[in-house]
């Protein structure tokens, strides 16, 4: 008799939870207040040269029903400077980070930004900044035509 009754506490429990479950996936989340959403959230340099174009760009969208102001944008170390808009970004609207990577550093790029907005104290966006800087070759630095004081001769 304890066994039938532990099962139908058991089982009742779990079929309510379920339903709960349901109604809750089932609901349409509130987005009330700024959200920023990105359309990647890295910062893709590949493989370049060292002295490379240091600038990269993301873009990022309102989907919020309030506008969006980006308090604050720090990479991670003195090399990666990101730049951002000041102006509030507006419901539907988008926009761009830009983050500037000291490309005379030759070897893997692993960096971050973070960002902070006004949706609220708790939310934080990520950057990750990520490629790698090759060290150019003497030979290759110099222009085609040009003679090389460096390159052996024939």
């Amino acid at each position: 008799m304890k066994k039938l009754l532990m099962f139908l506490v058991l089982f009742t429990g779990l079929a309510l939870n379920t339903q709960a479950q349901e109604e809750t996936a089932n609901e349409a989340p509130t987005t009330d207040g700024p959200v920023m959403t990105f359309e990647t959230t890295t910062v893709a340099y590949g493989e370049i040269d060292k002295g490379s174009d240091p600038l990269r760009a993301v873009t990022f969208t309102n989907t919020g029903n309030q506008p969006l102001v980006i308090n604050n944008a720090r990479g991670s170390c003195g090399c990666t400077v990101p730049k951002w808009p000041k102006e509030p970004i507006m419901p539907g609207q988008s926009a761009q980070i830009e983050v500037r990577y000291d490309t005379k550093r030759v070897g893997p790029i692993n960096k971050t930004v973070k960002i902070k907005t006004n949706e609220g104290d708790d939310v934080q966006h990520i950057l990750y900044v990520k490629g790698k800087v090759k060290d150019v070759k003497p030979e290759e630095a110099v222009p085609a035509g040009e003679p090389n004081m460096l390159a052996p001769s024939k």
